[in-house]
């Protein structure tokens, strides 16, 4: 589904005229063509923050989610979905940023030292009360408050696990698959992923190749990208089974609940996960409800941001059902492992039946890239929420102007 991708991100930052210097960094992820959307959507939340006093906003963020993402006209354009969503997840993700910063903490470790009833203060229940409701949710943090301490000294001290995807991107040799396969097993991952959807009988070759390098103890998932109609995906994970599959990742449309629901029931035991491309925790609510996931997969810049994925994580913990979330892309580990990080230390405080995903590349460009330690995700120690992009990179990068776009029409000019 995602055959040309062109890693990219519309980028905003948040200036105050604070002595400080300060700033709140926050991006939507895309794969290229459309950028030029989400960054107008961006630019049109701009008169909702010009000139406005950053301390009382930064004191009540949830308030302020509430204001962004209820405006009525800007509303028309969702509701609580697609580009105009993601424009507000970018905004607030920038606003977490600046406020962790502020701190002197890593936005997870903010979060983590929050009062329950500070982080159910962050809730929007609009749309969620008939699965969780505040008092539920009270329930949950209150649950989890006794042992946030020692979970804390246990992730600074342990990490949190990852999973690698690459490995399994269609299109590589057999060669390749195999090579990377045994690196990612000598790294420390117990599980690697692997693409699927393209043609059944080289899936099944694929899967086969990678069982037999990494052996019986690795977990190996799968993914298909929302490539399947239902019965297809049904019939087409019966022929993957045999290798023991950990999950089975997007396999129909992210809006169909029942489609799901109904591939959940024709693969089971075999979970089904999903996430990254769910618009909000009203869509997670009803997948949840109707048993259409197994494992729930966040993304840190499909919904609106640090908020709603706090309701979502407390959703799973109500349903109990895993969180394991998508990652890769320009920034997206960066960003979304400090929202696990949260969900073990004050949540679940389960980090045994889940893990990040992660990937390699692109790290280089953020000024507080992840630390991958024998297949695990070091807990970041620097102030934010890990989403600034080093300055260079900004410069040398940005659409249109930046040297490697110039350069890249020039070329294209006299080639």
């Amino acid at each position: 589904m995602n055959a040309d991708p062109d890693y990219s991100a519309a980028y905003l930052r948040i200036r105050t005229d604070a002595a400080d210097g300060l700033e709140g960094h926050g991006f939507v992820f895309t794969i290229g063509r459309g950028n030029e959307v989400e960054a107008a959507a961006i630019a049109a939340l701009s008169p909702m923050l010009l000139e406005r006093e950053v301390e009382p906003m930064l004191d009540d963020m949830g308030a302020v989610w509430r204001e962004f993402v209820h405006d009525s006209q800007l509303r028309w354009l969702g509701p609580e979905k697609g580009v105009m969503h993601m424009a507000i997840g970018a905004v607030v993700n920038a606003l977490w940023d600046l406020k962790a910063k502020r701190a002197g903490l890593p936005l997870w470790q903010l979060l983590s030292r929050m009062s329950p009833e500070e982080l159910v203060g962050l809730v929007d229940f609009r749309y969620l009360s008939d699965a969780l409701t505040p008092e539920e949710a009270l329930q949950i943090l209150r649950a989890a408050e006794p042992g946030r301490a020692e979970r804390e000294q246990r992730l600074v001290a342990e990490g949190y696990p990852g999973y690698t995807t690459t490995p399994g991107w269609l299109g590589y040799s057999d060669e390749k698959l195999v090579r990377l396969a045994r690196e990612a097993v000598a790294d420390g991952y117990a599980q690697i992923k692997l693409k699927v959807g393209a043609d059944v009988d080289d899936d099944v070759r694929r899967l086969r190749l990678a069982r037999e390098t990494v052996g019986p103890d690795i977990r190996i998932a799968v993914d298909a990208n929302q490539r399947w109609d239902v019965a297809e995906a049904i019939e087409w994970v019966k022929r993957l089974a045999p290798f023991d599959i950990a999950w089975v990742e997007e396999p129909t449309s992210p809006d169909d609940i029942l489609g799901h629901a109904a591939i959940a029931r024709g693969i089971a035991p075999i979970p089904v996960a999903t996430g990254e491309h769910v618009q909000n925790r009203i869509v997670f609510k009803q997948m949840l409800q109707a048993q259409s996931l197994q494992i729930l997969q966040i993304d840190a810049t499909r919904v609106a941001g640090v908020n709603e994925n706090i309701a979502i994580l407390l959703l799973a913990a109500k349903f109990q059902v895993p969180v394991c979330p998508h990652a890769g892309g320009v920034g997206l580990c960066e960003a979304v492992q400090h929202l696990s990080m949260f969900d073990f230390v004050a949540v679940s405080g389960s980090k045994t039946d889940r893990m990040i995903e992660a990937v390699t590349h692109l790290h280089e460009h953020f000024v507080t890239p992840i630390e991958l330690r024998a297949g695990n995700y070091w807990p970041p120690q620097a102030p934010g929420a890990g989403t600034e992009m080093k300055r260079d990179s900004l410069e040398q990068f940005s659409y249109p102007d930046g040297p490697v776009w110039r350069e890249a029409v020039f070329q294209n000019v006299w080639s």
